[in-house]
């Protein structure tokens, strides 16, 4: 029960962040989180993920979500994941992630250590434009995601 509260709770704060930046970016740069672009209370599939030189296609299933209440959650690739994150401006900060414990293959295993890594007690840029969300560290690592439609 705890640990699902977490995650309803990691998933609202998901939401909140681009929530609030969007209330106070009116006047932001194209392509910045927006009141036209919400990025919480959204369902983010998870493209791929840049870090370095390289570029990591993720494993079908792979997803974000942050919502308004402060919670944050998702599948790693393999495992799923809850956190707390807090939306500022442009910028997401998302808590330590709880994860699941379950063994995949090795390159499922390869992108969910590398996208868990870039997440993790992390501040990120995020960016969306046409449906597509672009979360950058200060280190150049970058998530790229695609809206999900609602069903």
């Amino acid at each position: 029960m705890y640990r699902y509260k977490q995650c309803r709770t990691l998933t609202a704060a998901a939401v909140l962040v681009p929530v609030m930046v969007a209330c106070g970016s009116e006047g932001a740069a194209s392509g910045s989180v927006g009141p036209r672009q919400p990025v919480t209370g959204v369902e983010w599939r998870v493209d791929s993920l840049t870090t370095g030189n390289t570029t990591l296609r993720a494993p079908s299933g792979a997803r974000l979500r942050v919502d308004e209440d402060g919670s944050a959650g998702g599948d790693l690739g393999c495992n799923t994941f809850g956190t707390r994150a807090a939306v500022h401006d442009d910028r997401i900060s998302f808590g330590a992630l709880r994860t699941t414990k379950i063994a995949c293959d090795p390159a499922r295993m390869t992108f969910e250590r590398a996208l868990a890594a870039a997440l993790d007690r992390q501040t990120l840029t995020a960016r969306t434009e046409d449906g597509r969300l672009t979360l950058t560290s200060g280190h150049g690592e970058r998530v790229n995601l695609t809206r999900i439609a609602p069903d």
